[in-house]
């Protein structure tokens, strides 16, 4: 498929992208205008330009504003997902395995503050686009199962306590990193103390580690 594009000069060209470009564009154009600006707030004709792509084509490939913005979602469940599952937790002993997970966390969204906008902004929402999407809850149910073996392989080495519900304690990881990083400016100007700072997150970091691991002890 042929579409526009703006050289760096400005002028147009006509380079030659595929249907699998031209959707990925649109997705990854999608992603950065509704963390920025919430589904209220995104135009879709801003994100076609972006995408550098027909309007049109936004609705050739995703059918509406509203799906794009569930596609937006799952992409981005996709992605951190399919790292977590990078992080091969199984070749691990059980106390480091936790302890990788929850540096993952944290430096995910320390890296990545659009998905912490995009999910405050789906829970503003009622969380309708996530509920109705089954790719979105099929990624979800194999982190429990990573999180589940650890937590039964630590059990079987006698480093962490039985009883422990593999959803609650990733709540509990997901909760610590994620409110660090969407209510790090309050607290920062609250407290007078810069939380954005390496040292800050590294001293965090080692809180949480403590907390989570002390926790898990039988």
């Amino acid at each position: 498929m042929t579409a526009i594009e703006q050289t760096a000069q400005g002028k147009p060209s006509r380079v030659r992208r595929t249907p699998e470009e031209t959707r990925a564009s649109i997705l990854a154009a999608a992603r950065t205008e509704f963390a920025a600006k919430g589904l209220d707030g995104a135009r879709v004709d801003q994100i076609a330009s972006r995408a550098k792509a027909n309007k049109q084509l936004v609705y050739y490939y995703f059918g509406s504003k509203d799906e794009l913005y569930t596609a937006a979602l799952e992409s981005t469940y996709h992605e951190i997902r399919a790292l977590e599952r990078e992080l091969d937790l199984t070749a691990l002993p059980p106390r480091e395995a936790m302890v990788r997970l929850i540096d993952f966390s944290l430096d995910y969204l320390n890296e990545h503050r659009e998905f912490i906008r995009m999910l405050a902004d789906e829970n503003a929402h009622g969380a309708r686009h996530v509920r109705s999407s089954e790719m979105a809850l099929r990624t979800n149910s194999p982190l429990l199962e990573l999180i589940a073996e650890t937590l039964d392989r630590g059990v079987t080495g006698g480093v962490f306590r039985r009883g422990v519900d593999p959803l609650e304690l990733y709540i509990s990881i997901a909760g610590m990193t994620f409110f660090y990083f969407a209510n790090g400016l309050t607290m920062s100007a609250i407290f007078g103390r810069d939380l954005a700072k390496p040292q800050a997150v590294a001293s965090y970091r080692d809180h949480i580690v403590r907390l989570t691991v002390d926790g898990l002890r039988p």
